[in-house]
């Protein structure tokens, strides 16, 4: 295959200036070496501001035999739904485009980060260079303000209490499209707080 143009963001842009792509996985299990990605939600976002127009979402074809299995509990999709989609060489390249030159911001995102590598490696792309900011470590940080000891409990970082903690909306979980715009909406919250009257860089986004 063909790579990329990939390049890290500069790390002094102020986050003003930044564009992200929000992205969340519905996967089989949480073990990249041993599961696989059901559907992709992508949400970009450009400079302060959600492009609702470009959030688009994938389903995705496993290749194992055993099909969704007990995963469906969690995010609903069927066995038959997930024989209709597309397979992952197929997707992939266009979630790739999406991503190219933009961060990449997710909640837990070594779990993006784990199973985009897997199928980078299993359909002989590269893995991308990706710069990435990850709303759960936003989250401790923006909870720890104030707080003497600064502990926070890891039931405060689901991304459900995290949006509580601000107030946004109660969405349905465990679709990926809408927790990708979950996390866009909680990003722009946590940024608005970690800023203050003060510039932003992505630096100090990703320390």
């Amino acid at each position: 295959m063909t790579p990329l143009s990939w390049r890290r963001r500069a790390p002094d842009v102020p986050v003003r200036d930044l564009e992200l792509v929000a992205v969340d996985l519905e996967t089989t299990g949480l073990d990249p070496s041993s599961h696989e990605i059901l559907s992709i939600g992508v949400v970009p976002v450009r400079r302060g501001v959600i492009e609702l127009g470009g959030a688009r979402q994938y389903a995705v074809r496993p290749s194992g035999p055993t099909g969704v299995g007990s995963s469906a509990t969690v995010h609903g999709i069927t066995d038959d739904e997930a024989a209709a989609a597309a397979p992952l060489a197929e997707i992939l390249p266009q979630l790739l485009t999406d991503l190219e030159g933009r961060v990449l911001l997710a909640h837990h995102a070594t779990i993006e980060t784990g199973f985009l590598a897997a199928a980078c490696r299993a359909t002989s792309h590269e893995v991308p260079a990706l710069t990435v900011v990850d709303t759960v470590r936003l989250q401790r940080r923006v909870l720890q303000r104030g707080r003497t000891r600064g502990h926070v409990a890891d039931e405060e970082l689901s991304l459900a209490a995290a949006r509580r903690h601000f107030g946004l909306p109660r969405y349905r979980s465990h679709d990926a499209l809408t927790d990708a715009l979950a996390c866009a909406e909680l990003y722009l919250a946590q940024v608005a707080v970690l800023a203050g009257d003060h510039d932003l860089t992505l630096r100090a986004l990703i320390r």
